[in-house]
């Protein structure tokens, strides 16, 4: 019986009644002073303007804040030289304290016996006195806490009806560096980081366009993200950019920190296989696609911009292919798409010439996957399926884990743990191979999402030629490329120019020679052709 009770007591089956337990009856409500009564909301919550007693502001901004316990909001009342009270809003490490001293808070400390009463105060103070670029009046509460919130500063002053918005933020951000995910021989190095102002800054610095504009969106979410829609006026398609507006302020949600998030929020059809927009880190590529008529999102604290509407052929593009002379190019661009056909139809291909037709291959060929499979257990299918599992496996592996040991982790799946599984009879060496030169041609897809399209449908081709041999290679293909066709990202079909024809500045598969052309693709219905 000892035995048992001090079981019980270790696996604390005789916990005390007074330990904390979050029960399912339990609603979330917050009690105390936070709590509010249902149906009711106190007056402070129900106000929308500013007060003219600084007292009752001051009140509401504590409680708004939670000042009590929240200590990176400051809240500096102050008396000026005609004795009328004032304060200023705002949140550490979000605003610059040098900023607000030199810039708001003394000029507004010596114009005390010149400041107007009432409306006009405001109005004064803005023409006047405080000496910052950025600088507006508002009255409404909520919308001052979220100024608050980005880091910007509130001036209250007593018997005024507005606060004055002055631009002091100064947060600390990350730096422009070079590109990690997109790199190219050729070309700039600059990429996005996750400060908005700097990501629009590096799209302006690259098309100095009248007719190129950001306009922002506050999004209806706990954290008030701010996302910005950029495109050439002239040029971009306006339904979609409607459409776009339209699904951004449709977003009702707790949050949204990415733009993987936002994208997701924006699609309607979430089973879709093939990515609708194209995620880059490089501003020269994002700015390319916006002078030829796209799209570009941004949101703040995201390091990428969505771009749409895509196609197949802009997500297997790259800054290679313009950057080079058109043969380097070429070469380059058909690696990639010869990459991309081996990737997903070489061990469906195998498999099914293997099982199913022995005649298309070599008696040399044949003798050496049967040697190679003469103690492997398992079946072929079973094993290419199984090999292509162990592919992935490490490729996420390495990915996780930071750079040095990422590239050990590659080395020890692709030599030790490959090596080990063939002396141990779990897979054949030419099966090995295969899924290696797979494994290559899936890295030749320089879109990520689109590489792990490829793995379902790679996968898919496994299975149909395992099944049914080079019928169902045939069947798969065709069924593939009928719902590829089908598909549209933002009303363009995603086998454009090809399927529907239309007009395109050169090849998409084979470079051509890059001329002079003042006409953009029209597959997005630019504003242009409707000039013609």
């Amino acid at each position: 019986m000892r035995f048992f009770s001090c079981l019980m007591k270790a696996l604390r089956f005789e916990r005390p009644a007074t330990e904390f337990e979050l029960l399912e009856t339990e609603n979330g409500s917050p009690s105390g002073k936070y709590a509010e009564s249902k149906g009711s909301k106190s007056k402070k919550t129900t106000k929308t303007h500013v007060y003219s007693r600084l007292a009752d502001n001051v009140t509401y901004i504590n409680d708004k804040f939670c000042a009590d316990i929240n200590k990176d909001l400051i809240v500096r009342r102050f008396k000026m030289l005609g004795g009328r009270e004032g304060m200023i809003v705002f949140l550490s490490g979000m605003a610059r304290a040098d900023t607000i001293n030199d810039f708001v808070l003394r000029p507004v400390f010596r114009c005390g016996r010149d400041l107007p009463e009432g409306g006009e105060a405001a109005k004064f103070l803005i023409e006047k006195v405080i000496d910052v670029s950025e600088i507006e009046a508002e009255e409404g509460l909520e919308k001052i806490a979220y100024y608050i919130s980005e880091g910007k500063t509130a001036l209250f002053l007593d018997g005024m009806h507005s606060a004055v918005i002055a631009d002091t933020r100064g947060y600390e951000k990350r730096g422009v560096s070079e590109s990690e995910n997109e790199r190219t021989v050729f070309g700039p190095k600059e990429a996005f980081n996750e400060n908005l102002r700097t990501n629009i800054t590096l799209l302006r610095r690259i098309i100095k366009a009248s007719d190129f504009i950001c306009e922002f969106r506050e999004t209806k979410t706990k954290n008030k993200a701010r996302a910005a829609i950029a495109y050439c006026a002239e040029v971009a398609n306006v339904t979609v950019v409607n459409e776009v507006k339209r699904r951004i302020a449709a977003i009702e949600t707790s949050y949204a920190l990415d733009l993987g998030t936002l994208e997701q929020l924006m699609e309607p059809n979430r089973l879709m296989l093939l990515p609708r927009t194209l995620m880059t880190e490089r501003p020269d590529k994002a700015a390319s696609h916006i002078l030829s008529g796209h799209i570009a999102v941004l949101l703040d604290g995201s390091p990428f911009a969505m771009i749409l509407p895509v196609t197949l052929f802009s997500l297997m593009s790259s800054g290679e292919d313009t950057y080079m002379t058109a043969p380097l190019g070429t070469v380059l661009r058909l690696v990639r798409y010869i990459g991309m056909l081996i990737s997903i139809l070489l061990p469906g291909y195998f498999l099914a010439a293997a099982l199913y037709h022995q005649g298309v291959l070599s008696s040399e060929v044949l003798m050496t996957i049967i040697s190679s499979r003469r103690l492997v257990y398992v079946s072929l299918g079973s094993e290419m399926i199984f090999l292509l599992f162990i592919f992935h496996l490490i490729r996420e592996a390495g990915m996780r884990v930071p750079g040095s040991i990422g590239q050990a982790i590659g080395i020890i799946g692709g030599l030790i743990l490959g090596q080990a599984a063939v002396t141990a009879n779990i897979v054949s060496s030419v099966v090995l191979i295969l899924v290696a030169l797979t494994g290559l041609g899936n890295f030749c897809i320089p879109n990520y999402r689109l590489s792990l399209t490829a793995s379902y449908i790679r996968i898919g081709a496994v299975i149909a030629g395992w099944m049914a041999g080079f019928l169902g290679i045939a069947a798969f293909i065709v069924v593939s490329v009928a719902y590829v066709a089908s598909q549209k990202s933002y009303g363009v079909p995603y086998l454009t120019p090809f399927a529907p024809k239309t007009h395109s500045k050169r090849p998409f598969v084979i470079r051509g020679f890059i001329k002079m052309s003042n006409r953009h693709e029209d597959y997005t219905n630019t504003m242009e052709d409707k000039k013609l």
